[in-house]
């Protein structure tokens, strides 16, 4: 069983990911300690966080009090509910957080079904629960649950083998071969993109991008793509590096297939919907870029812009971690095309909700001057209740993945979620974190 424990400012954020599994009938809440009950039954993520805020104002000196845990047992360990239960009421009395609140949700789209705990590290007296020692407590926490449960074990060995695999290309360490083929064989096998240009977006983000080329050859046209790698402004620092040095699938016409399959078989993809919902949200409750970027960031979702040399934005794409698809903005609708967002942030006219017929919501253009906006949609009800929205800090991609990708998660990205979650540098002061 893996064990990924996330720590941030973000509650609702949190909350509000995890609710949208449950909404999309992609998971359930299996279990809640000191959870205000509903009459039906049935939750929002704004009736969890109600309970939670008394805790997360008692000390606002604890800069990450959030708790953003996932649980993972191996695809073939066959984990009934009330196993789930008990394996995660068991860890959060070991880790020392059984007395607080907390929800555990279950997922369910994806091969490997695994449980979501979100919880505090703040008690209702204000003290912070010690965190020292978490990752040797809750790896030796995990060893004992899958001997108590006869699940297959997963070592820290083969963690940190594969973990070596995904660094982004760091052209200063040299061998920039090896480590572009570590990545441009993975990520075509896992992610879904509909041109080259997303394709280029995914890369940039491990420093490096693909160009096409052109030539003849024997009277014949012929195309193909090299590599480059990238420093950390982007710029080729690298000789390009044939595609066909990485085997077929980095190649040509391996991925014109792929673009092509992506570009039917997205139409009906169902997370898209979900990733609308986290973007509607952003855009709502953020004063700015740097905002709107990092709560989206939180959610595992990445955001790139690009802007001309003038600075006006010509392109938005997002990658989104959890279904492994990158989106060009204007593939989601025209209220996220690049030219929204240049109003809002190049011209101060953000975009605001308003109601268009139950269950929709669309988007007008209002001046940041103004000072009436519409009734919301009905699932930002939340709002209206003076609740806290998300953190406006922001992080670089790499930062808060922890400067890997490993591939025991290949086959469930939902843990880089976690390890996402809020996750920066840590500032060395003096304050209580």
């Amino acid at each position: 069983m893996v064990a990924k424990i996330g720590k941030g400012a973000n509650m609702l954020g949190a909350l509000i990911y995890n609710q949208q599994k449950v909404d999309k009938e992609n998971g359930q809440i299996l279990f809640t300690q000191r959870i205000a009950e509903t009459v039906n039954g049935k939750y929002s993520a704004s009736q969890l966080y109600r309970s939670f805020e008394f805790y997360l104002t008692a000390n606002h000196k604890v800069e990450k009090p959030v708790l953003h845990i996932s649980l993972n047992p191996d695809p073939k360990d066959k984990v009934n509910n009330e196993q789930f239960i008990s394996i995660a009421q068991q860890y959060m009395t070991e880790m020392g957080y059984g007395q607080q609140p907390f929800v555990v949700f279950k997922h369910t789209d994806t091969e490997r079904t695994h449980i979501h705990i979100v919880s505090t590290c703040v008690t209702l007296d204000g003290k912070k629960i010690s965190d020292k020692f978490d990752h040797p407590r809750s790896m030796e926490i995990c060893r004992t649950i899958e001997k108590k449960y006869n699940l297959i074990a997963a070592t820290e060995q083969s963690l940190s083998q594969n973990e070596k695999i995904f660094n982004p290309v760091d052209y200063k360490k040299g061998d920039i071969k090896s480590q572009l083929a570590s990545l441009v064989r993975y990520l075509p096998k896992h992610y879904r993109f509909q041109s080259l240009g997303e394709y280029n977006t995914l890369l940039s983000l491990f420093n490096i991008t693909a160009e096409e080329v052109k030539g003849e050859l024997q009277g014949k046209a012929k195309q193909g793509l090299v590599y480059f790698a990238l420093n950390e402004n982007k710029e080729k620092v690298s000789n390009p590096f044939k595609a066909s040095l990485f085997g077929k699938d980095a190649g040509y016409l391996k991925l014109q297939s792929h673009f092509e399959q992506n570009q039917e078989a997205l139409k009906k993809e169902k997370t898209k919907t979900i990733l609308i919902d986290s973007i509607e949200v952003a855009m709502h409750t953020s004063g700015d870029e740097k905002g709107f970027k990092q709560q989206l960031l939180e959610q595992g979702i990445n955001t790139v812009v690009r802007r001309n040399p003038d600075g006006r934005i010509y392109g938005i794409t997002f990658i989104d971690h959890n279904s492994k698809i990158v989106w060009n903005g204007s593939r989601l609708g025209k209220n996220f095309s690049a030219n929204v967002f240049n109003e809002w942030w190049s011209n101060n006219q953000k975009p605001q909700f308003k109601n268009t017929e139950p269950g929709k919501t669309s988007l007008k253009m209002q001046s940041g001057d103004q000072n009436t906006v519409e009734k919301a949609h009905p699932i930002f009800d939340f709002l209206d209740k003076n609740e806290p929205v998300f953190s406006n800090d922001e992080t670089s991609f790499m930062e808060s993945f922890g400067g890997s990708l490993p591939e025991v998660l290949a086959d469930d990205f939902e843990e880089l979620n976690f390890e996402n979650q809020m996750k920066k540098k840590k500032r060395k002061r003096g304050s209580q974190k």
